[in-house]
């Protein structure tokens, strides 16, 4: 009896280091576990108030390209006063961001920091201005080029971007090239658009450069009338031969057969309603001089008509169609040298003429033979330009 006690004192004796070893084992899986999850949420903590304290940085980003556009939109452009915000919270979190634009030799400088707790992020670009001429001609919806007609380019670098025609369109058959036409270059399509659908070829159409669609719609930007323009008297109609070497507003210009308008000097004319050329009426630029024409109604040029940029300058004619501008008709007896902004107007091109220039509309129709010449100068666009824009170059953050 004695001995059995002994022996069971002797086994519980020989256990106890065994429990001992075990509740430490546990003590230490349990304490690691712990601290693994302390440092787990901590590290998540961490990763949280650093992405939040980046999404707030680049929300500052967004907003300071925003507020420089909507001062690009004040003319004259005045960049003594550029955009500056301290600790602006991000909504719905406990972020902030403060941002600051500057100055550079290349440009203007955004700088965007984004605080969310200890985390702190920065991010920083240079703001690039771009013009609404970055392609030959672009459209919203249908480019059609019928036969033979051709889009070359001139006035480029050699390290130009190669010139390009496109549309924001992906609609089957958006691009459409008749027998024998020529791009000679890329065309782009919509967004995730299919290239081999948005684009018909026919009758050995042919298309030198990539076919491409575009990653973000490009913003065709309204067109606004200065205010010191929409302001002046109306000078009614015009009908019969006159010389222009002033600024105006016109009621209409309803130009009678074989009757010319001269533009003498730098003019700006605001147009309320049409503007029709009647068969070979003329609307000349003379040398030394430039025309911007703001438009409300359309274009029509009858037969034989002309509008001559004696300069051949592209710059030196600037046609504006306002929302109000329904359709472009051209007809030109000579080559054109000039720009076309109009997203709401559909441009038909008539005519085997020349056109020097770049064009932006909602649909552009050239005709049987008409050769489009892309001025690739147009794409240094200047802070008093129309339809400019402020764009993100060389981002970077950390």
């Amino acid at each position: 009896m004695n001995m059995n006690k002994l022996l069971h004192a002797k086994e519980r004796g020989s256990a106890m280091p065994l429990v001992l070893v075990a509740v430490m084992i546990l003590l230490a899986v349990g304490v690691g576990l712990l601290s693994l999850g302390y440092n787990s949420r901590i590290f998540s903590i961490r990763t949280v108030s650093d992405i939040t304290a980046r999404c707030a940085a680049d929300a500052g980003l967004t907003k300071a390209l925003f507020e420089m556009n909507e001062q690009l939109k004040v003319k004259p452009w005045n960049d003594s006063s550029l955009p500056l915000k301290k600790e602006i919270s991000l909504p719905n979190c406990d972020a902030v961001y403060s941002y600051t634009v500057t100055s550079g030799s290349g440009g203007y400088i955004l700088q965007s920091t984004g605080t969310c707790g200890q985390a702190q992020r920065t991010v920083s670009c240079t703001l690039k201005l771009q013009g609404p001429f970055e392609a030959a001609i672009f459209t919203e919806g249908q480019l059609n080029l019928n036969n033979s007609a051709v889009v070359d380019w001139y006035n480029y670098d050699e390290n130009d971007p190669s010139p390009k025609v496109g549309t924001n369109s992906i609609a089957p058959g958006s691009v459409t090239m008749h027998g024998s036409a020529i791009i000679k270059g890329d065309v782009a399509v919509g967004v995730n658009g299919d290239t081999e659908t948005a684009i018909s070829l026919a009758n050995g159409a042919v298309i030198e450069g990539q076919t491409i669609a575009l990653t973000e719609k490009v913003e065709l930007l309204p067109v606004t009338v200065p205010e010191w323009l929409e302001l002046l008297p109306s000078g009614g109609t015009i009908e019969g031969d006159t010389t222009i070497n002033n600024s105006a507003k016109y009621s209409g210009i309803d130009l009678k057969k074989s009757k010319k308008i001269t533009i003498s000097g730098d003019v700006t004319l605001y147009i309320t309603g049409d503007l029709i050329l009647g068969n070979a009426a003329e609307l000349q630029i003379e040398d030394s001089s430039s025309l911007v024409l703001y438009l409300g109604g359309d274009l029509e040029g009858k037969n034989s008509s002309a509008i001559n940029n004696d300069t051949k300058s592209t710059g030196n004619l600037q046609i504006y169609g306002l929302d109000s501008c329904a359709v472009m008709q051209f007809k030109n007896s000579s080559d054109f040298y000039g720009v076309i902004y109009a997203p709401n107007t559909d441009v038909v091109m008539n005519n085997s003429a020349t056109v020097y220039g770049a064009a932006v509309s909602k649909s552009y129709d050239m005709k049987n033979s008409g050769v489009f010449m892309y001025d690739a100068s147009l794409r240094n666009a200047d802070v008093d330009d129309e339809a400019v824009r402020f764009v993100v170059t060389n981002w970077h953050g950390q």
